[in-house]
């Protein structure tokens, strides 16, 4: 896992919000006033002043179905020094996932995150186990100080869209 500026990210890569099917999206243990849209919702994101916050202890375990197939390719999590998250677990394509059960599974990523990717600086992921996410659960295992209460102000994920093939649209060819 390296840890690239924001620059480095390939001209191909986008920001995968407009993807996520909100309908599906759930995050377990989050706190009621400090919710997941604070870090994810475009314009939300941006505010300085708006943070994802867990609840009854440091983790936090986010669920976000994609509306098509998508090709994940990094994350940017942004969170305060102390109570920024430190390990993350990325699992693609895992659904019902809940605090009880997600040891179970081995992650398709770990990323320990420093001080410094907390700033902004963005995480390349291991692409080969993302080419056909349609799903993505993040769990964030611990954070930064030990400390009660994990703070996310920001989460971006940049990638791709895979595009389908609409059968469909082909016309069958005919035996003459």
């Amino acid at each position: 896992m390296s840890t690239e500026s924001a620059s480095s990210i390939q001209r191909n890569q986008v920001d995968l919000l407009d993807f996520v099917d909100w309908s599906g999206v759930e995050c377990l243990n989050q706190s009621t006033g400090h919710s997941l849209p604070n870090a994810l919702k475009q314009g939300y994101r941006e505010d300085e002043g708006l943070n994802l916050e867990s609840d009854a202890d440091d983790q936090l375990l986010i669920y976000l179905p994609f509306t098509q197939v998508v090709k994940l390719h990094s994350i940017v999590i942004i969170g305060p020094e102390e109570e920024g998250p430190k390990t993350v677990k990325l699992f693609s394509n895992k659904e019902h996932m809940g605090f009880s059960n997600v040891s179970d599974y081995p992650p398709s990523d770990t990323v320990v995150l420093s001080t410094d990717a907390l700033k902004g600086k963005s995480t390349v992921l291991k692409y080969v186990k993302f080419q056909n996410v349609r799903s993505l659960t993040i769990f964030i295992e611990d954070n930064q100080s030990g400390s009660e209460i994990t703070k996310i102000q920001k989460i971006v994920l940049y990638g791709t869209t895979v595009e389908t093939t609409d059968m469909k649209g082909l016309k069958k060819i005919e035996d003459h």
